[in-house]
């Protein structure tokens, strides 16, 4: 059998800096949105190339965070794509939001931007494209249509840790963006884990406000928010894994390489690995 991921390679790939991380922050003593995980948060947006990077629980925690950034909620409607993880309609669900599904490009697995004029209608407020296997969404397309009908868009990048259109890394795109760092992604935690990134000052201080009881300082609440917190053990391993995720990467695209150049269905396994890309 031939994985898509090993959360356990990959830790014995990085086991003597992991280790040493994980014993930093234990003999620390402070285990929750600490210094590994402003440090992570700034690394991350430097990686992604943008301006604010904001540490929570989950993916899923990411997405719903963003579209209430967005003020996005009851009664709007937000387009996705048919082929993506659960989580991405359930966040769009659990914001209160309606989601409308579109269908793929089937080269590429993604949104078809070709399909979502049709979808649009005047509930709608945001286009979620899903980068899927790493293949960027039709990001040109998505953008111009969502400027010309002034919705937001939310980039998930869950499945895309590292991959670039037009020469810059997915996340860094559209007005907000989510990033999940579950076990089995690229760039994966030994835990649950996720993150919202932004050029948007505005939307990057309410994230913080949302994931955190609306806390601007603790214990006073200037908005409804929830505890989705991204704890400093998480912080600490994936700061060691982020320093190595262009070589993981490029190791991996090798892997699925040869899989699409061995013959039956390689072509399929190569892209659901990684290997096709968008130019």
């Amino acid at each position: 059998m031939i994985l898509c991921a090993n959360p356990g390679a990959q830790y014995q790939a990085h086991k003597a800096e992991i280790d040493a991380a994980v014993a930093r922050v234990l003999a620390g003593g402070w285990y929750i949105l600490g210094e590994e995980t402003r440090a992570f948060e700034a690394e991350f947006a430097a990686y992604i190339g943008v301006r604010e990077a904001v540490g929570v629980g989950s993916g899923t925690d990411a997405l719903q965070i963003a579209l209430a950034a967005c003020e996005i909620g009851a009664g709007d409607e937000v387009i996705t794509v048919s082929h993506t993880a659960v989580a991405t309609i359930s966040a769009i669900e659990m914001a209160g939001a309606t989601p409308v599904l579109v269908d793929i490009e089937p080269d590429f697995f993604t949104i078809d931007p070709a399909q979502i004029e049709a979808a649009i209608t005047p509930r709608t407020k945001a286009i979620i494209p899903v980068h899927i296997y790493g293949q960027p969404a039709n990001l040109d397309a998505v953008l111009e249509i969502a400027s010309r009908h002034k919705l937001r868009v939310i980039e998930d990048c869950a499945q895309a840790h590292g991959a670039a259109f037009r020469g810059t890394r997915v996340g860094a795109h559209g007005d907000i963006a989510c990033f999940s760092f579950y076990p089995t992604k690229n760039l994966g935690a030994i835990g649950d884990g996720g993150m919202v990134v932004t050029n948007d000052v505005a939307l990057a201080e309410r994230a913080r406000l949302l994931r955190e009881y609306g806390w601007a300082e603790r214990y006073v609440s200037h908005i409804s928010g929830r505890n989705s917190r991204l704890d400093e053990l998480q912080a600490a391993i994936l700061r060691v894994k982020l320093r190595r995720l262009d070589d993981d990467n490029q190791m991996r695209a090798q892997i699925a390489q040869t899989l699409e150049d061995s013959g039956d269905h390689a072509q399929i396994v190569g892209r659901l690995c990684g290997s096709v890309h968008r130019s």
